[in-house]
């Protein structure tokens, strides 16, 4: 197992291009179940959970090609080619899925095109409870019988109907779940209080280009008109915004002067708002966020909201910056009930924050102090890379195995910035 080490001090300077967005790229890399043959993605991130969701499909009978070989010429950098012509199995067992709860999302697609799937209950993060209930609430309501049995989501259906679709809560990979489903069925599903995050949005385009009838992109009710049949196009992921604004964190609390390129930014607007409000300086034109040194770092308040508000995904990343800033702010958590489990370890660092509930009271220190410390989740490392990235003396970031499932090349592209930082075993 290995561990990141940081030298802190140093501020970041030059390019930094964003990869693909991982939470954009696993439900479409599902959906390529919906239309046999060939797909050809591009800008998929190399990551752990991209692996993971290929084993996932393997197991299914999907095949896969990074470099041409076989499938035709030489392939760029992030291009994947997916070929589901065979489909030999509908499972996808607790070995795989306890990793990455975003394998689940084979459900809606091994419905729609096998009629029947056994899908173990998902896992992934420590970051509380994420049931799949409104997932199969929908999908019963489109005909489909489920039962859970030791662990597994058997479900199986004659014909996926269309159907009214109220969700309680705005899920993510629920109202991407049933949207897949939908394309096949027959007749008309309506998804209101749909999940409106751009990777939901991305997916819903791969799906148009498909041949699926989908309306109302982006807002909170989807109209699904469901197709006889879907066919395989070229698509390319959306970048990762949350990789973007990470690395907008990392410039800032730094005291760096950073282009982010390949950036997301009109999906960037909560963070980027805040970011001023903290006294960061930043600039967009097209693709490109600058963030220029100036100025100190204020405190500021921010709530995790679902698409458009502040995302959760950002909420570790901010409180490290937040740990340095002139005054106090408040963090509040509304999406996940344990996602302040990296307070402890930015405490190690010498961040100064208390905890009431589901609001944290940040502090800002004039230092951070270099120790070790260990990640609890994906976000949570970015945040201790951050902190560490601004602290004086050498961090050491263990158990940075989570990081390898969002965040492609995260050492080299920091080492690039000027940062003295380094992977190595524990």
């Amino acid at each position: 197992m290995d561990k990141i080490v940081i030298d802190g001090g140093v501020p970041l300077e030059g390019e930094v291009s964003i990869s693909g967005a991982k939470n954009a790229a696993l439900p479409i890399m599902a959906a390529t179940l919906l239309a046999p043959g060939v797909h050809r993605l591009h800008n998929v991130p190399r990551l752990a959970d991209i692996r993971t969701m290929k084993r996932v499909l393997g197991l299914m009978g999907v095949t896969f090609e990074e470099s041409g070989g076989l499938m035709g010429p030489p392939l760029p950098e992030g291009a994947l080619l997916v070929d589901t012509s065979n489909l030999t199995g509908w499972m996808a067992p607790y070995e795989v899925v306890k990793t990455m709860r975003a394998a689940v999302l084979v459900l809606g697609p091994l419905l729609a095109r096998a009629h029947q799937a056994s899908v173990s209950l998902p896992g992934g993060c420590a970051i509380g409870a994420r049931p799949i209930n409104l997932h199969l609430k929908g999908l019963e309501a489109m005909g489909v019988k489920i039962t859970l049995n030791q662990g597994y989501v058997e479900a199986k259906t004659k014909e996926l109907k269309g159907a009214e679709i109220i969700l309680d809560f705005p899920t993510v990979t629920g109202t991407e779940n049933l949207m897949m489903a939908a394309t096949l069925a027959k007749g008309t599903t309506r998804i209101v209080n749909a999940a409106q995050e751009p990777e939901v949005g991305d997916l819903a385009s791969f799906l148009v280009a498909l041949g699926a009838q989908i309306e109302g992109i982006g807002t909170d009710i989807l109209t699904i008109h469901g197709v006889e049949a879907l066919s395989p196009a070229p698509y390319k992921v959306m970048s990762d915004r949350i990789e973007a604004g990470t690395y907008l964190a990392a410039a800032a609390i730094t005291k760096g002067k950073v282009a982010v390129t390949n950036a997301p930014v009109a999906h960037l607007t909560a963070v980027i708002e805040k970011l001023h409000d903290a006294g960061v300086r930043c600039a967009t034109s097209g693709d490109r966020i600058e963030v220029q040194p100036g100025g100190g770092l204020n405190g500021a308040d921010i709530k995790t909201l679902p698409y458009p508000g502040f995302p959760t995904d950002m909420q570790a990343q901010f409180m490290a910056l937040m740990s340095v800033a002139k005054g106090a702010s408040v963090i509040t958590e509304t999406i996940f009930e344990d996602r302040f489990i990296h307070v402890g370890e930015l405490k190690r660092l010498g961040a100064d924050i208390t905890i009431s509930g589901n609001q944290a009271v940040v502090r800002g220190r004039r230092h951070l102090s270099g120790a070790p410390v260990m990640a609890t989740d994906l976000r949570a490392s970015a945040s201790l890379i951050i902190a560490g990235l601004a602290a004086q003396g050498t961090t050491e970031v263990h158990r940075v195995y989570h990081l390898d499932r969002g965040y492609a090349n995260l050492v080299e592209k920091l080492s690039a910035l000027g940062a003295r930082i380094k992977r190595v075993p524990a």
